[in-house]
């Protein structure tokens, strides 16, 4: 390319244009004149440290290229006419080149979002990249993949995966969304979900793990383990991104984006207690920086967050991507920059590395570019942000190996060891809240079976994954698959006379209610947390008819079914189980697979309760008059019913001295006092009595799933880090402050099983 010298508003406008820029002034030229010829700069050589191959490449770079890599762009399966923004071109089968030479010139581009591609596009868009840009900067491929990547294998949503309180299938879990994601090229998935659910009228709830920052933290490391694996330099890893950092899942109102209200000490001590293990241990390569704002303070400027927390505290070494457009909301609705110039300069100033459809690309990249001449954005943030997002396109391996073999795909996309951990999570993740009188399990001799409600014969996968794909098996097929011989009444309920009339005519009802992704899923908040529609009408329309009933809910927020738990025999809450959920169901229902799972949120009497997460402070009830309202959820946290009994015994607790930093080891003994096998989840909770500040009244500390023969016993134990009893006390500094404490063993947060015991110097 021939050199221009250009004043700042010509490289503007040409930027603005499309065309690639070399150089701006006699820095921009020293930096583009280093030679990038010759065999192998150091840069190229995959045995070096990746530091050290940064530090050569950032030396080489423009400052239009380094504005490049943190850009993303979009990609759509073919070419359309649009006025969006932010849609970029790519077509499907097959490249364009001089399409993309007209997009990205020859300075690179740092990540494509929203194209899926498969292995030959992806091949080929990388070779392209590669082959025509100056320095031969590979590209990265982003995509969501929540619980599931698009048109593979479906999994259970994330609150069903919490409800299984199983680290390993979170793991495994992860490790095969990363395998079906990067047989095609992808090499990051927008996942997990690490915020908290403490405002269950949020829509996103169904995304998280819970309301439980240690059972949050522990799901979202073992996820990050399985995703990244042992290196990311492999065909079946991919970088995980938790989000949304931090604070998101407890919005005011409920509404997604809106203000958090909490100080410093909750949030330390809860919600960064949810991502801490997924970056510190699990190392992490990626966070999503979230939109709204604590103390006026939006999270994507803030560097108490984003750098002195995020990077210097936890040594996290990857890069912050700004959800979308949450860098465009610092003016229009945060309204704490006047132009988006200020407010690109100020999140990346701020600890963002990379933008999310915020703006157009010329605005984007020139604000970066005026930024650093008229000294708005710091250069060392420039090249903290660039070095970040080059540090994890070297830790995947992309500059040595960046394509993937298109064969792969074939052997792993829903191949049947992911489906059946598909079904697997299911199972696992079914809670039984209510079964008076051992109605469940139903006997497989019924001969006519009423099933009835409007998600009886649709299978329930949540939000970010297509119901229309994948094996689609409904409650109401699980059922007939189960039981062949029985005849089965179905009724979706609409018209609540028909719907009572079969009924009437069978010997048992069962009711799928709960909610479609019309209802939840993001950009779906509640104002209330009722059945929607008719559905309490077809409930109570049902039950009056007299024949028993159980209820199975799928749903992505806790509902307020406080009628249905007082008239209704058996309630089973199946949450949104996904493709094979109609399966887990029906063996649910007639004995073919225990019920263990357990509740990873509250759930409410009614939205006056809240808030209602099991951790409340002492305080909240201390001198409770005056409300209308019972202080207890309908059902707590950690709750579930199984189709045999457990009995917990002989718990002691061995507590170190604190100066020897040893765990403290906590040991219970668990028999299975029925009469058949089944898996119980054993929950451990602490309190100090007396701290320096207030403190949650319990605290979940350790659990474990365990399955029991009838009349097993097996002996557990939880070992404590001493760390985890710490508290951010009055000099803002962590610290485990001696004191007496009681721990709780059981299979609920409302255990009564009790030992006390000390922690002194």
């Amino acid at each position: 390319m021939r050199k221009m010298k250009l004043n700042r508003r010509e490289a503007l406008k040409l930027l603005a244009a499309g065309t690639a820029i070399s150089v701006l002034d006699s820095s921009s030229l020293a930096q583009a004149a280093l030679p990038v010829a010759g065999a192998h700069p150091p840069y190229k050589q995959a045995h070096l440290p990746i530091e050290v191959r940064i530090k050569d490449l950032l030396h080489r770079m423009t400052i239009e290229e380094k504005a490049r890599q943190l850009d993303m762009y979009a990609g759509v399966y073919k070419p359309v006419k649009t006025t969006h923004e932010n849609i970029d071109v790519v077509k499907k089968t097959g490249l364009i080149p001089d399409q993309l030479k007209e997009l990205w010139g020859d300075i690179g581009v740092g990540s494509i979002h929203d194209l899926y591609p498969s292995a030959t596009l992806s091949n080929s868009i990388q070779e392209w990249v590669m082959s025509n840009t100056r320095l031969g900067i590979p590209v990265m491929f982003i995509e969501e993949g929540l619980h599931g990547y698009p048109d593979g294998t479906v999994f259970p949503s994330p609150l069903n995966l919490a409800a299984t309180f199983h680290p390993e299938i979170a793991k495994r879990t992860g490790a095969a969304i990363a395998a079906e994601a990067r047989a095609n090229g992808v090499d990051m998935i927008l996942a997990p979900v690490l915020d908290l659910a403490r405002e269950p009228r949020w829509g996103r709830v169904e995304e998280d793990f819970g309301e439980d920052p240690y059972l949050t933290g522990q799901l979202g490391l073992a996820y990050v383990e399985g995703a990244q694996g042992d290196s990311l330099s492999s065909d079946h890893t991919v970088v995980a991104e938790p989000k949304h950092f931090v604070g998101h899942g407890s919005p005011e109102s409920g509404t997604n984006t809106s203000p958090v209200h909490i100080g410093e000490r909750e949030l330390r001590s809860v919600m960064l207690k949810s991502f801490e293990p997924a970056i510190r241990q699990g190392h992490a390569m990626a966070v999503m920086a979230a939109y709204h704002e604590i103390d006026g303070i939006p999270i994507t400027s803030n560097p108490h967050v984003l750098l002195r927390i995020l990077r210097d505290e936890w040594g996290f070494q990857g890069f912050v991507l700004s959800d979308l457009g949450a860098i465009r909301r610092l003016n229009e609705d945060h309204r704490v920059t006047s132009s988006p110039k200020e407010s690109v300069c100020l999140a990346i100033n701020s600890g963002v590395d990379m933008q999310f459809y915020d703006f157009e690309h010329d605005v984007f990249q020139g604000a970066i570019v005026e930024g650093i001449h008229d000294g708005t954005l710091s250069p060392a943030a420039l090249d903290r942000a660039v070095s970040a997002v080059l540090r994890v396109k070297f830790a995947l391996g992309l500059f040595d190996r960046p394509t993937v073999d298109p064969s792969l795909d074939a052997k792993v996309r829903r191949s049947q060891e992911h489906l059946d951990l598909s079904l697997e999570s299911a199972r696992q993740s079914m809670t039984l809240l209510k079964n008076e009188n051992h109605l469940l399990p139903l006997s497989k001799s019924l001969k006519k079976i009423a099933v009835i409600g409007p998600n009886a014969n649709v299978a329930r996968y949540g939000d970010y994954a297509d119901e229309s794909k994948g094996a689609k098996v409904s409650m109401l097929s699980g059922i007939k698959a189960i039981v062949p011989d029985a005849t089965i009444l179905f009724d979706d309920g609409k018209d609540i006379s028909a719907a009572v009339a079969k009924a009437r005519d069978a010997e048992i009802v069962i009711l799928g209610l709960g909610e479609s992704p019309d209802v939840s899923g993001e950009g779906h908040d509640r104002s209330d947390l009722n059945l929607p529609g008719n559905q309490q009408a077809l409930l109570e329309a049902v039950a009056v008819t007299g024949k028993p009933v159980v209820l199975v809910l799928q749903n992505g927020h806790p509902l307020t079914v406080t009628w249905a738990a007082q008239h209704i025999p058996a309630i089973l809450e199946a949450w949104y189980p996904a493709e094979f959920g109609g399966t887990a169901i029906a063996q649910t229902l007639f004995g073919d697979n225990n019920p263990a799972g357990r509740l990873s949120v509250s759930i409410p009497k009614a939205v006056g309760q809240l808030p209602d997460f099991y951790n409340y402070d002492p305080s909240k009830f201390a001198h409770y008059a005056g409300s209308d309202s019972d202080i207890k959820p309908l059902f707590p946290f950690g709750f579930g019913l199984s189709y045999t009994t457990f009995e917990y015994s002989h718990l002691t607790v061995d507590a170190p001295a604190l100066q020897t930093k040893d765990d403290i080891i906590v040991t219970v003994k668990v028999t299975n006092t029925g009469k058949v096998a089944g898996d119980e989840v054993a929950q451990l909770y602490l309190r100090e009595h007396v701290t320096t500040v207030e403190t949650p009244v319990k605290s979940l500390k350790g659990f474990s799933r365990v399955s029991l023969a009838p009349g097993e016993e097996r002996t557990i134990i939880f070992r404590v880090p001493q760390e985890q009893l710490a508290v951010w006390d009055v000099e803002d500094r962590w610290a485990v402050e001696p004191g007496n404490f009681t721990a709780w063993v059981g299979g609920s947060s409302e255990a009564t099983l009790s030992a006390f015991f000390s922690l002194k110097p």
